[in-house]
């Protein structure tokens, strides 16, 4: 005998994440590049880096609250 199990299916990232893992990519890009040219402002590059990185991970966070919340 068979058993039918539920498949869970990936859930899609919402888009202000993907956005801001996008952005993310790109300043870490900006910022290799700024050092590699000897320019200090890949300082900068980096600290966006940053804020973009924890912006990916609170609205990858707040979609899943929000699914386990309305069902």
């Amino acid at each position: 005998m068979t058993r039918s199990v539920p498949r869970q299916e990936p859930t899609a990232m919402p888009r202000l994440a993907l956005y801001a893992s996008i952005f993310c990519v790109l300043s870490v890009a900006a910022a290799v590049v700024s050092f590699v040219q000897g320019s200090w402002l890949g300082i900068v590059w980096v600290l966006l880096a940053g804020l973009s990185s924890n912006m990916t991970w609170y609205y990858v966070k707040r979609a899943r609250a929000q699914k386990s919340v309305t069902g």
